[in-house]
């Protein structure tokens, strides 16, 4: 493949239920000059056959196949084997729309940046949300800014951005291997260590938060490693002087006997208030 502009690297590991949901959105881009990196960690399901059949239609795809090492390690291939300009992350079981990497390249070209950031709708079953929109154009160096703008940490995602490959190999930026949350660790180091950022408005990256995510996961390894990825992007913020008081929520939990019943989440001037955790308003 010639002119590959932008190297799409998807993790894979068993994911055959979303998987054709998740090529059709990059296939069917109207940004052409792309490479699928899809990097198969060990699937046991139908995953490398739906992968196939799409290589024999699209030769933009790459099929990687390694045995079962985690994410972290599937994404770190995938950069050491990216040609394009700019790298991109995509997760198998969300979607992006038909125009988003278009309209992040073209925006990151004429300006010059190093980070391109697109909104994120989040998908829960029958549940829709606006992660994060932006209503116009904002470019800017300033780390502070950036991190607002991308709302980390508690937004800590790499893949609704795309990324210079050339600053992001300078700079040796790579996913800590071995453990879930590896985006938490590794998002405030991009955003500190790489240059211009922008913000581009009107396209979307779809998170589809499915019932056997890791977020969603509620293992011993899982949990643990939630608490040490926080903790080491907290310690790194902290270290880096990096300002969030702007954009950081701050939550009020009443209990009674350790259990939760009011909780009031307080950010900017958006307040939320559950009961029980299960009524919102």
């Amino acid at each position: 493949m010639d002119n590959v502009q932008i190297s799409i690297i998807i993790p894979i590991f068993n994911s055959e239920k979303y998987l054709k949901r998740c090529l059709d959105s990059l296939t069917n881009q109207t940004f052409k000059d792309i490479e699928i990196i899809c990097i198969n960690d060990g699937s046991t399901d139908n995953s490398l056959k739906i992968l196939e059949n799409y290589k024999n239609i699209d030769d933009r795809i790459k099929i990687i196949n390694q045995n079962n090492q985690g994410q972290s390690v599937a994404r770190n291939v995938g950069i050491k084997v990216a040609t394009g300009k700019y790298i991109a992350f995509v997760d198998a079981d969300d979607w992006v729309d038909k125009d988003f990497f278009e309209k992040l390249y073209d925006a990151a070209e004429k300006n010059n940046c190093d980070i391109a950031v697109g909104g994120i709708i989040r998908l829960h079953k029958f549940n829709k949300k606006f992660h994060l929109k932006f209503d116009q154009e904002i470019i800017t160096e300033d780390v502070n800014k950036k991190f607002e703008i991308c709302d980390v940490p508690e937004l800590s995602y790499v893949w609704n951005k795309i990324y210079k490959k050339e600053a992001f190999i300078k700079n040796n930026l790579k996913f800590e291997e071995g453990i879930f949350y590896e985006d938490v660790i590794l998002t405030p180091e991009i955003l500190y260590t790489l240059g211009k950022l922008i913000a581009v408005p009107g396209t979307y990256y779809y998170y589809w938060r499915s019932s056997n995510s890791t977020v969603t996961q509620r293992s011993n390894k899982a949990n643990k490693d939630s608490i040490y990825a926080h903790n080491k992007a907290k310690n790194y913020i902290s270290e880096h002087n990096i300002d969030i008081s702007t954009h950081e929520p701050i939550t009020k939990r009443y209990k009674i006997l350790g259990m939760t019943i009011l909780k009031i989440r307080q950010k900017g001037n958006k307040k939320t208030t559950s009961l029980f955790n299960i009524i919102k308003w």
